[in-house]
């Protein structure tokens, strides 16, 4: 009877019945934390992008990545499956911060984790536009629902004195407002000037936009760009950047990018800081 010879399943491959061939092993890739906006290229496909989130599926870890004209995809983490400066690495999920002294807010201050929202104060703060009204609240809407501070926005700073009339401001109702734009001679200036006083602060930042307000680095573009006068200005930037998408999308990707009061520019941060304590002095 012809026996059977079956290979052992521990050893490798022989061909042609020769000494048996050795795998062919690869270099084990360096492992690298999926950290938020780490840039790195999906081997197989070629994308790259930030890194936005990892989650744990049912299939295993994946990797959000967002690539510069703001589209995502989703990746799994496998190993040798991503490049960074060319070099393949296995991408690994952060490791969670140990304690590190006070929870911090969005706006650097000490976070209260079990506080309520406080009942709304009489004082109010307003700002120009449903953008910047966006931008605060996500740097400091912890520090606001904590003092019970109610923000606005105007749609313009040209209702402003109606507004302020309507308002009544008083020693237990002060307001504040933030304004675009706020340099001196401009009209923003004048109508500025024609409703302060001792129950009413109005400051401003010197941007066209609140979208300057934002650091570059943190949108991942070099600088804002100059547009010409006569052009919309924030169409003109989306022109400019070469973002193929609608401003009211744009915006979603720059306020996307803020994650801290670290990511904005200084003349914003110390005006609506400002606010705040004007409208909460007691």
């Amino acid at each position: 009877m012809r026996s059977r010879s079956y290979d052992d399943p521990d050893l490798p491959p022989t061909f042609g019945g020769g000494t048996p061939t050795p795998w062919k092993r690869s270099t084990p890739a360096p492992e690298v934390a999926a950290e938020r906006d780490l840039v790195v290229e999906e081997a197989g496909t070629g994308f790259c992008g930030a890194v936005v989130r990892v989650e744990k599926t049912a299939e295993g870890l994946t990797v959000t990545l967002e690539d510069r004209f703001g589209k995502h995809r989703v990746f799994p983490m496998e190993p040798r499956g991503f490049l960074i400066d060319g070099k393949p690495v296995t991408l690994v999920r952060p490791k969670a911060p140990g304690p590190r002294g006070p929870l911090l807010s969005a706006s650097g201050s000490i976070a209260v984790t079990d506080a309520k929202a406080r009942v709304a104060r009489a004082g109010r703060i307003y700002v120009e536009g449903k953008h910047d009204a966006e931008l605060v609240e996500r740097v400091w809407g912890h520090d606001l629902r904590v003092e019970g501070v109610v923000v606005e926005f105007l749609e313009g700073v040209d209702d402003l004195p109606a507004i302020v009339d309507a308002f009544s401001p008083g020693p237990d109702a002060r307001l504040g407002v933030l304004v675009d734009h706020l340099v001196p001679g401009s009209k923003e200036s004048r109508i500025a000037a024609s409703v302060t006083g001792s129950d009413v602060l109005v400051v401003g930042h010197p941007y066209i936009d609140v979208w300057e307000a934002v650091k570059p680095s943190s949108v991942g573009i070099r600088e804002w760009p100059r547009v010409p006068r006569g052009e919309d200005w924030k169409t003109g930037v989306c022109r400019s950047l070469g973002w193929q998408m609608t401003t009211g999308e744009a915006w979603q990707r720059i306020l996307a990018s803020v994650h801290t009061y670290k990511d904005l520019q200084p003349e914003l941060l110390g005006r609506v800081e400002e606010l705040i304590d004007f409208v909460t002095a007691p």
